[in-house]
């Protein structure tokens, strides 16, 4: 195994998994390993791929002699000086990384949903066994964003982080804004291209931007922050005439993943939001991703590229491989993981402070504004803008749009309970806030 204290005449990587991520690492370990060496001043060599299904069809170049299902040839293989996982989900992840620290293995992996809900604690092993756990593929693919937060940015007391982080639901709400397509046209059409999985839960849901916010945040404030701790809204509710509406009022919608902290309070939240267009993230169309940071030091700055696929993520997963080799070949210490307060002050999202955009469905009489003007002004809610929108003749009924100026989350939600129980209230449609 490579070490400190000795010459060391090889770098030996295990890879486990062989997915879309995994196929792209292996490769550019074989093709480019002369290259590689030749830039990292010692061979780098691909000696073991753990994978589930052995018959399953594979990249010929791709020796069948690398291929293993079984994890002892990784694990217990004292030939090995880094595994790099990407095999994705929860377990046996976890269980690999932590045996591979736990034996003095370094560790690359892309896995958010690991370094979301197991991150802290992994850094730490890392830290108490000396090796290195890198994981900057975990979040927005090919943008460097995990290493600038663990080094160029830490002297930031930072403030934010707001971020589109997942390419499939910009792409949807691209296509809804630009093309007035419905949800469920725009998320066939992002599966088609394969930016969508056959079951895109995580995606429209935002738990995948919800794992991801959770590093962000917890690397940001050096804090922990966990999925419960996040606020988590999927994007399958929206409309056609939210985008229209939006448009007309100067927005751009952006499912956002944003983490703010207050005087050591912090507060998380993924959802659908309006922007205004002239916003930075608001320009951010397409399977693109980017990242805000706001802090102390370096106020606003951001981070856009490709988030997803097999290059962007490759690019990523290398280019962490490359530093661990670097520091081998140069007998460094590893990077130090950053230790974090494991009992931040988390936020609930009542305690939110924003503007609103409502979509109601009313009967198309006089009155109605007033009515639901009362009940909101009861909670100390005022409306900014109303307009009034799709009247239907034969219903009777009709679309009216509110923003309101700032209020409380809490107030707005049980203002809404008592508006939609109102006779003239066919349906609230549609809630989403303002982000400025």
């Amino acid at each position: 195994m490579a070490g400190r204290g000795r010459r060391v005449r090889e770098v030996n990587v295990a890879l486990l998994g062989l997915g879309v991520v995994g196929s792209g690492v292996a490769a550019f370990l074989l093709e480019s390993s002369g290259s590689t060496s030749n830039k990292m001043g010692l061979p780098v060599v691909l000696k073991k791929v753990l994978v589930r299904d052995p018959n399953k069809p594979r990249d010929p170049a791709i020796p069948g002699s690398l291929i293993t299902t079984d994890p002892e040839d990784v694990l217990a293989n004292s030939d090995i000086d880094v595994v790099v996982e990407v095999m994705g989900g929860e377990e046996p992840a976890t269980a690999y990384m932590t045996r591979a620290l736990s034996s003095g293995k370094h560790v690359v992996t892309a896995n958010k949903e690991v370094m979301a809900k197991h991150g802290p604690d992994l850094m730490a092993l890392a830290r108490g066994c000396q090796v290195n756990l890198l994981f900057e593929a975990s979040v927005g693919g090919g943008i460097p964003i995990i290493g600038p937060l663990m080094s160029q940015l830490l002297a930031n007391d930072v403030r934010s982080v707001r971020s589109i982080i997942n390419g499939t639901t910009n792409y949807i709400l691209t296509r809804m804004a630009h093309d007035n397509a419905d949800f469920q046209q725009a998320l066939e059409e992002a599966q088609q291209q394969g930016y969508a999985e056959a079951d895109p839960t995580n995606d429209v849901e935002g738990i995948d931007a919800m794992y991801k916010l959770c590093i962000l945040a917890s690397l940001a404030f050096h804090r922990r922050v966990a999925p419960q701790d996040v606020f988590c809204q999927g994007i399958t509710m929206l409309q056609p005439q939210d985008f229209r509406y939006a448009d007309e009022l100067g927005y751009a919608i952006k499912s956002l993943a944003i983490a703010t902290q207050d005087n050591g309070r912090i507060q998380a939240r993924v959802y659908p939001a309006l922007l205004p267009k002239d916003h930075m993230l608001a320009k951010v169309d397409g399977v693109y991703n980017a990242v805000e940071i706001n802090g102390d030091l370096c106020g606003q700055v951001l981070f856009h590229g490709r988030g997803a696929g097999r290059e962007p993520t490759t690019s990523a997963v290398m280019g962490d491989l490359l530093e661990i080799v670097r520091r081998i070949a140069q007998n460094a210490p590893p990077l130090q993981a950053l230790e974090m307060d494991p009992a931040p002050e988390i936020q609930s999202i009542d305690n939110l402070e924003s503007r609103y955009y409502l979509r109601l469905n009313v009967a198309d009489q006089s009155g109605v504004l007033g009515q639901i003007a009362r009940i909101l002004g009861e909670e100390n809610i005022s409306l900014a803008a109303v307009l009034q929108k799709d009247t239907n003749l034969e219903a009777q009924t009709a679309e009216i749009v509110i923003t309101t100026h700032p209020a409380r989350e809490a107030s707005l939600q049980r203002s809404l309970q008592r508006v939609a129980e109102l006779t003239v209230v066919g349906e609230v449609s549609s809630l989403l806030r303002i982000e400025e």
